[in-house]
């Protein structure tokens, strides 16, 4: 155990240099796997497209109210699979399928979905001996179950929509005895021989027809000095999906890479397992610190998504008729009438698991996010502080550096909500607790904060120090609650502290425990303004193969292997519930989190983890949070400057003019950076960045109402242009800009040395207004715009009405009275709509007691009217409007205020030369029933 000891230390002292001067270097690709390095990737991708081996048995079908069951049979091996198909509310099908009998139960992925997804009833059109036909119910739609091969088509009226096991890559490699040794699998219990038996005997052939022990990696593999064995053998799985009419898909985050999704021919498949990656490679499938098994695919008729629930390591395989052709051989297509059809095919590879897809048909991009939100929950509504901005490095060394810190922003006048600390925080590393020499007493430097209105995080990560001095430990060992070895042991490996247990947030008395920790008797130090942060959760083990956890590591009865990917949605899940626990229910959570899955969105915010400070990590923030929001999860943002080296001047400002766009706005550093906070680079940089803070906190109305639509629609904040431009060809590949709602689109400027950008403005017969100077600009054209180091091209709509507040205080909680002033950006056809959402900004009251206020805002037939979207809610505010500035008007003759009948004057001012009515003080509550009445000499505006 000793000699144990001291090898591993010395294996933590080499990662820990490695990572203290990872400033200099990109990331080390070799110590991650590729397909070829990992053997069900690339046993399974030697399966090429061409007949199946799996037949329908239609004599097995059975049919009840809720699913259709039938039986599938590999022709090779004789193993039989059973196939599940349910009709599922909101225009979604689910395919399920497992093996018939087998010998353990497989992993089924739990706590994802927030409920037994509601089902309709399946009925049977047809059948015959060739396959069978079923009602989805909807707009003629079908599905076709054929029998030999086995196949699955989903159709409406005479279109397929989307094709399962069509190229043949159906593979599921089933439980199975080892023939050397004759050893069940783990957990397996010994049972009668039977037919069922028999036929897997027969299946001791892989589906090629290999035998198990002439191939590598089926009971054991090795990866560097890692060794992964695998009592349970080969339990691969894969399913092939053709999409006719799709050349976009979209999702399946996380990756460092554009946002239409590339093909995969000739290299690796997108790779979805949650990894340690720092200073990430661009453009390229490598896993990163999250997954979502979630793809979006879209043309001009159609949105659809799919939802492959597994959260084992999964590799994506995509290929496109399309692929490579270039404009011009596509119109040469046209001219000389090719009738191929574009076509994308999907391929999914799970190592462990059940096949567990759910197929949502949109047919609108908002209908999938509905789909997919009914499924696995919405975006949690955050308190309203933590969109505002977040100052962050590792470390703040003390106390008085936080003191230091918080009084520069006062200083030079600029707003922020959250200041952070990392692990130097802690004793020794040991969370939950305080240095007790740089931070030795936490609650008055939180006092300090809340007296000015402001908050703190601090950073609890999943790896515990082995310190029998050390209380959280103690308790994880004598609760049992630590992950073990495949031998029985607690697992261990180094992180931070050192030598650290993984407590297994898979079991749900772990997390319940967990979340006791964060309540302010335990917390010692806490108190209602400190938030958390849940870092190296995929999880981390510097020493561990690929910088994590291994893979026959034991959770309760399951392998590492299959929950992996779901390890730190549980860390996140267990560390909001000790948030929202600890105030007695009252209280919204404030967690980020770096490790994600299907579902994380429920729990709080996520970041694009440990980026450099260069310009095409800025660049690649766009692609990479515009991918988490189409899987649902809108709050997602990137290290403002990035984590690793020292940004120049330029990057800097232009990476917060990003950043003050992006949900999730956040500086945050590596430790052996040099000091970056916003007054550190002269008066005019300073400047700059205080104005790209400012325009965030004026927005702060619209974020909070975008992030309310999120919690209750599905819809994301921060989105493609193609979502509210469907049938738009040309938004279909962007991703170096993006609307914020539907109703202001942003392009950062993230190339060196920039003079001018050219965005696309969307919509035929549409306008945008320039929101810095109001200058209009027709839809459907590419702008170039001329931009110096202050610009920050941002649009908004015509059509929209968006509130703002324009007094810019010290942070947003000191602001919750101030006044609004809305902004309304007239179509062509003078007429514009917004909503303003307003509640107490921190507690679940809005929920629990219906306090808030939501108004719909709309100006039409020259007039302005605030009307009440929720008669029944009961909530006041202090707020009133202030001023009115409408883009795109008309002198007008007079301007009336009306409320509760009575007619009152508005002062108001007209700019000629741009079309700007300014209306002053108009002076009503936010909260009120009121019209505005503009009159003009011809009656019209």
């Amino acid at each position: 155990m000793a000699a144990n000891s001291i090898e591993r230390m010395g294996l933590l002292s080499v990662l820990c240099v490695s990572l203290f001067f990872s400033s200099t270097f990109a990331v080390d690709r070799g110590s991650f796997k590729t397909c070829d390095q990992s053997s069900f990737c690339k046993r399974q991708r030697t399966l090429k497209p061409g007949q199946s081996p799996y037949r329908a048995l239609l004599d097995t079908l059975e049919l009840s109210d809720s699913r259709l069951t039938l039986q599938l049979i590999n022709d090779n091996n004789k193993v039989h699979l059973l196939l599940e198909l349910y009709r599922l509310q909101g225009n979604m099908t689910r395919v399920k399928i497992n093996e018939l009998k087998p010998l353990k139960p497989r992993f089924e992925v739990p706590d994802v979905l927030i409920a037994d997804p509601p089902t309709e009833p399946l009925s049977v059109l047809s059948q015959d001996d060739n396959g069978l036909v079923l009602s989805l119910g909807a707009e003629s739609q079908r599905l076709i179950v054929s029998a030999r091969p086995f196949r699955l088509d989903i159709m409406e009226g005479p279109e397929v929509l989307l094709s399962l096991n069509s190229r043949g890559l159906l593979a599921f490699e089933h439980l199975r005895l080892r023939k050397d040794t004759q050893a069940q699998p783990d957990g397996a219990e010994v049972k009668e021989s039977t037919e069922a038996d028999q036929q897997q005997a027969e299946g001791e052939k892989d589906e090629d027809g290999e035998n198990d022990k002439d191939e590598d990696g089926l009971w054991d593999e090795s990866f560097k000095a890692h060794a992964d064995t695998k009592p349970n053998g080969p339990t691969s799985i894969s399913l092939d999906f053709s999409l006719p009419g799709v050349e976009h898909v979209y999702g399946i985050p996380e990756h460092a890479d554009n946002l239409k999704l590339k093909t995969t021919d000739g290299g690796d498949p997108y790779r979805l397992y949650n990894l340690d990656v720092f200073q990430y490679e661009l453009y390229n499938p490598m896993a990163l610190y999250g997954s979502v098994p979630v793809m979006i695919a879209h043309n001009t008729q159609r949105t659809m998504g799919i939802f492959w629930l597994n959260a084992a390591e999964t590799w994506v395989d995509i290929s496109s008729n399309t692929a490579g052709k270039t404009v011009f051989g596509k119109m040469l297509d046209f001219v000389q009438g090719s009738s191929e059809t574009p076509q994308t095919d999907v391929r999914w590879i799970s190592e462990s698991g059940i096949i567990d897809v759910f197929i949502m048909l949109g047919p609108k991009p908002s209908d999938v996010f509905s789909q997919y939100a009914s499924l696995t929950g919405t975006q949690s509504f955050p308190p309203l502080a933590s969109l505002a901005y977040h100052q962050c490095r590792w470390n703040y060394n003390d106390q008085d550096d936080v003191k230091s810190v918080d009084e520069g922003f006062d200083q030079h006048d600029i707003p922020y909500d959250f200041i952070w600390l990392d692990i130097e925080h802690a004793d020794g590393k040991r969370y939950f607790t305080w240095d007790p020499h740089k931070f030795p007493e936490p609650k008055e430097m939180l006092q300090g904060l809340m007296e000015k209105r402001r908050k703190m995080v601090a950073i609890v990560d999943p790896h515990i120090k082995v310190d029998s001095d050390y209380k959280i430990h103690n308790e994880i060992t004598n609760k049992d609650f630590y992950v073990k070895n495949s031998d029985g042991r607690n697992y261990e490996g180094w992180c931070w502290p050192g030598n650290s247990g993984y407590p297994d947030f898979t079991n749900p008395e772990m997390r319940a425990w967990w979340a006791s920790m964060f309540s302010y008797d335990q917390y010692e130090g806490s108190m209602e303004n400190l938030f958390t942060w849940n870092d190296m959760n995929e999880p981390s083990v510097f020493n561990g193969p690929e910088i994590t956890m291994h893979k026959d590591a034991i959770h309760g009865k399951w392998e590492h292997r299959d929950v992996h990917n779901i390890y730190g949605l549980y860390v996140q899940k267990a560390t909001a519930e000790g948030q929202i626990q600890r105030s007695g229910g009252v209280e919204r959570p404030f967690v980020l989190t770096r490790a994600f899955f299907a579902g994380s969105q429920r729990y709080g915010a996520v970041w694009t983890g440990d980026n450099a400070a260069d310009w095409g990590h800025l660049k690649i923030s766009i692609p990479m949070c515009l991918s988490l929001g189409l899987v649902g999860i809108s709050f997602c943002g990137a290290d403002v400057g990035g984590f690793f080296n020292n940004p120049s001047t330029e990057l800097l400002v232009r990476w917060y003019q990003t950043g003050a766009y992006q949900p999730f706005f956040r500086a945050h550093a590596h430790l052996d950076t040099t000091r970056r906070e916003p007054w550190l680079f002269g008066p005019e940089n300073t400047a700059l960045i205080r104005e790209a803070i400012r325009q965030r906190y004026a927005l702060l109305p619209y974020w909070y109402q975008l992030i309310y639509q999120a919690h209750t629609t599905g819809m994301p904040v921060m989105r493609p242009l193609w979502v509210d431009y469907p049938k738009e060809t040309a938004t279909f590949t962007i991703d170096d800009e993006f609307l914020i709602g539907r109703d202001l689109l942003v392009h950062p400027v993230t190339e060196e040395g920039s003079r001018g950008v050219t965005a696309y403005l969307p919509g035929a017969g549409e306008v945008w207004y320039d929101v810095h100077t109001f200058q209009k600009h027709n839809g459907a054209q590419n702008l170039y715009i001329p931009v110096t180091l202050s610009s920050i091209p941002v649009f908004q709509r015509g059509g929209s009405i968006i509130p703002r507040k324009d007094r810019i205080r010290r942070s947003s909680a000191c602001m919750e009275n101030d006044p609004y002033t809305l902004y309304v950006a007239l179509s062509p056809k003078k007429f514009a709509e917004g909503e303003l959402y307003i509640d107490d900004g921190h507690s679940f009251n809005y929920d629990t007691k219906s306090e808030f206020i939501h108004r719909k805002l709309t100006f039409a037939n020259n007039s302005l009217t605030s009307r009440n979207l929720c008669p029944d809610c009961k909530f006041s505010t202090s707020s009133w409007v202030e001023k009115v500035v409408i883009l795109g008007a008309s002198k007008p003759r007079k301007v009336l205020l009306k409320v509760d009948g009575k007619e009152t004057p508005v002062e108001f001012e007209f700019d000629a030369s741009m079309s700007v009515l300014t209306l002053r003080k108009p002076g009503i509550n936010a909260g009120m029933d009121w019209t505005i009445l503009l009159q003009s000499q011809r009656n019209d505006l």
